[in-house]
Parts: structure tokens; sequence; C-alpha cells
């Protein structure tokens, strides 16, 4: 771009732009006027609010609206527009229109142009917030700091995660079916792999296709069934065989307590004998080598016993920033967050509105979200036994954001005699890209582990 005089409107100053503001967006509204379909390469990126100064702003509106039109977009069409509306001299008059048509630009650097414009409008952003936030916090009494902290990291987040491309949309058919063709054929050379994440057990992967990014995952059970269990399960596959990393809230166990469960889950050690201290040689060497893969994991606990559901969200965005991009979620469990302070008496109270602000974490962060939910007590009183969508609390507004359903099921914890002691079903009672179906898995009630069937019988 050639070194040239700025054109500012001559009743105002030009303080308070950053370095190169008004050279971007003279020199883009420059090249709309030169060439009108260079709008939608720009219109794409940049909004009206993106120009600082007021009369680009205006300039800039009063463009499209001719453009959107058809209509031919030059200096005396634009002005005779802006002088209609009585915008003429606010735009800077005809003079100032004339000095950007004037202006010499090169076209092919209109697209960093309209990226110095829209960078400098998310710095203002940022300044806007800082001011906004410091005014909330010296505001005492209006709203907590739980509050404030959690508004701060959502804007911020919001701000850092927009795209200066603007929105994608429309995509041609034409490469949509070529994406997805290449996808099959990649399935197709690679049979049995999932399109998901895994989650350890091959039977429940063959039918899920593995944990998928931006679904909400919700599994439910009695209390005595191990929905713990098979979660961190789950979780300890992700973080130590896939290398992602996970997240889990959780609300009814410390994180001591946690940690404890995995590493006896890892090393194959009965949670007695690490609870009593009575370890045997052999069993110390498992726990030592499972220790030693546990510190390098990223696997990380949240163990406060209560959550407001935006504080897990916040919470969750400041360790997918930490780490780059979260491969898991899970919150354990479900009626244990609440939306508002007046749900904490209620468990039942809000569990459609907290499953909608879980399915928008799992598509903001783009990576699955695993939740718990406990059943209804008197479940175990049904003739069926086995757990069905109508058993869940707020059945209807759950299952309208839940991607998947499953339910945990052992027989062996209602009947004595049971003829499969120590198989647990894995009922899928609701998937929204895949069929439903039951998954037969082992429990082991030393190790409190589940895994594939082929395991039973494994631990010493």
């Amino acid at each position: 771009m050639a070194t040239r005089k700025k054109t500012v409107p001559s009743s105002v100053d030009s303080d308070g732009a950053s370095p190169h503001s008004d050279e971007a967006e003279t020199a883009v509204i420059s090249a709309l006027l030169k060439d009108n379909s260079a709008w939608d390469l720009v219109s794409i990126s940049l909004s009206e609010r993106d120009f600082f100064r007021p009369w680009n702003r205006l300039i800039y509106r009063f463009l499209g609206e001719l453009i959107d039109v058809q209509m031919p977009a030059g200096v005396i069409s634009l002005h005779q527009r802006l002088k209609k509306a009585g915008k003429a001299k606010e735009a800077g008059g005809l003079a100032y229109l004339k000095a950007l048509a004037g202006e010499i630009s090169d076209p092919d650097n209109v697209r960093r142009c309209v990226e110095i414009v829209r960078e400098n409008a998310r710095r203002r952003e940022l300044v806007s917030a800082g001011y906004g936030i410091a005014a909330s916090a010296l505001k005492r009494g209006e709203k907590s700091v739980e509050k404030i902290l959690a508004e701060a990291e959502q804007t911020i987040f919001r701000i850092g995660e927009c795209d200066s491309r603007g929105e994608p949309g429309f995509e041609a058919m034409s490469s949509l079916v070529a994406d997805v063709l290449a996808q099959v054929r990649m399935m197709a050379d690679r049979p049995g792999e999932n399109t998901g994440i895994s989650t350890g057990f091959y039977d429940l992967d063959r039918i899920t296709s593995g944990l998928r990014i931006g679904d909400l995952i919700l599994v439910a059970a009695h209390p005595i069934m191990g929905r713990t269990s098979f979660a961190l399960n789950i979780a300890e596959h992700v973080a130590l065989v896939e290398g992602l990393p996970v997240a889990v809230f959780s609300m009814g166990n410390d994180a001591s307590e946690m940690t404890l469960r995995s590493l006896g889950s890892v090393a194959r050690v009965a949670q007695g004998h690490l609870r009593s201290g009575q370890v045997s040689e052999k069993e110390w060497q498992r726990v030592s080598e499972a220790a030693e893969r546990l510190r390098a994991v990223p696997l990380h606990i949240d163990g406060v016993p209560y959550r407001a559901a935006r504080r897990v969200r916040a919470s969750a965005r400041r360790l997918s920033r930490q780490c780059g991009k979260l491969g898991l979620i899970i919150v354990d469990d479900m009626q244990l967050l609440c939306g508002s302070h007046h749900d904490r008496d209620n468990r039942r109270t809000g569990s459609g509105a907290i499953a909608h602000h879980l399915k928008l974490l799992a598509l903001e962060l783009q990576c699955p979200v695993i939740s718990l939910l406990q059943l209804d007590s008197d479940v175990e009183s049904h003739e069926r036994w086995r757990p069905a969508l109508g058993d869940l609390p707020d059945s209807a507004a759950i299952q309208q954001e839940a991607d998947t359903i499953m339910f945990i099921y052992r027989e062996d914890c209602y009947k004595r005699d049971s003829q499969e002691p120590g198989v647990a079903e894995v009922i899928i009672a609701k998937q929204r890209r895949g069929p439903t179906g039951l998954v037969r898995l082992a429990f082991s009630k030393p190790l409190v582990r589940f895994e594939s069937l082929a395991w039973a019988g494994n631990e010493e």
C-alpha cells in the first residue's frame, strides 16, 4: 500500500485509533467503491461495528445496502443515498467520498486490510470487556465474585474464539459429497476403527463408534450399579491409552477418593487392600508402576462437592486453554449441578436445563461430555427390573438434549442367586446417530472396575 496522507474528515481528529487503523479502514472502503464485487469477500469477515470511525461505519453500511439491492455503489450514488437519509455530513461529505475513491490501493492487499480492521475491532472488544469486568468488580453486593469471574471468563473466551474469517456460510453439495465419500472410504479401508474416541470397551465402541466430538452422553443407574467406576474407567483409557486430556468433575467424591479408585483400577489391586494398607509385595510393585503411569497422564480431577453449571463451564474452558484441547469431560453427577442457587434443594428442578448447559459445553469445547445421572429410587420396585427412558427425572427434556443415553444394570445387585454374577449390562436406550442395543461387560467387585468379558477373572 502506497504512503499517503490520511483521509479523515477535517471536523474530527484521528486520536484514539490504533496504528494503521484509519489506513486499513479507508483502504477497504476504497476497494469497495472501485470494485463492488469485493463486497462478497469483505462482508463475510467484517460487519459495520468492526469499523472504529463512525463515518466509516456509515459509509460501509450504506455501501452494503446499495450492493445488496444490486445497485451500483459509486461516489455519486452513495452520496445521494447518504444525503437522502440525512447522513451525508456525518459521513464526511462528498469531498471525503471523492478522496476515498481517489486513493491508491493494491487490490491484492484488501484481504490483509480486512484482517487489520477485524483485529483492531477485537482489541477494542478486549478493552471494553476489561472496563466491564472492572466496573462489575467495583460494584459491591450486586454480583458475587464467583459470578463475575464466570462471566469474565465467558466473555474473554468468546472474543478469543471469534473467527476473523467470519461464518463459513453455505457449502456446495459437490464438496460435501466428496468429503463424505472420503470419510466412507477411510472407514472402509480401516474396518472396525472408531469415528470417535475409544471408551476402552470394544463391544461398546462397536455399537457407538466411540465418543463423538460435541456429543452429550448420559449414563444413568442406581448408585450401587457402579456408574462412577464406569465413567472413571473410560477416563483412564482416554488419558492413558488415547493420550488425550480429560477433565473429571466429581461432586460426589473428592479428588483423593477418585485418585485412589483410579490407582487401584489401573494397578489391578483390590480397593479393600489399598484402603486397609494390606498390600502384598507383588501388589506394591503394580501400585508403584500404576502411580508412575498416572503421574504422567493428562487426567485432571475437580473434587469440589458442589458446583453451579456455569462454574463447570468456566473451569472447563480454563483447562481447555491450558491443555490446548480437551479429549473428554466427565460430570459426576448432573443432579448435583444446578443452574441457580434455588435449585440446590430440588435435585429434579431444571434437569433439562442443566443437560442443555452440558450439551452447549460439548459443542463449545468440541469434545464429548459424559454426565452421570441417578435414577429415581423407586426403580428398584419395578417388576421389569431393567431401567428405561421413562425412569429418568425430567425425562422428555433430558432426552431432547442427550445424544446418547445409557443405563447400567447388574442383576446380581438384586438377586443373590443370579445366573450371571459379575456381569453388567450397558443398555444403550438412545443413540442419535446409531443403533440402540445392549453390551455385556464384566464387573470386578474387588477392583470396582468394569472391563470386557474376556478380561474377567484376571485380577490377582
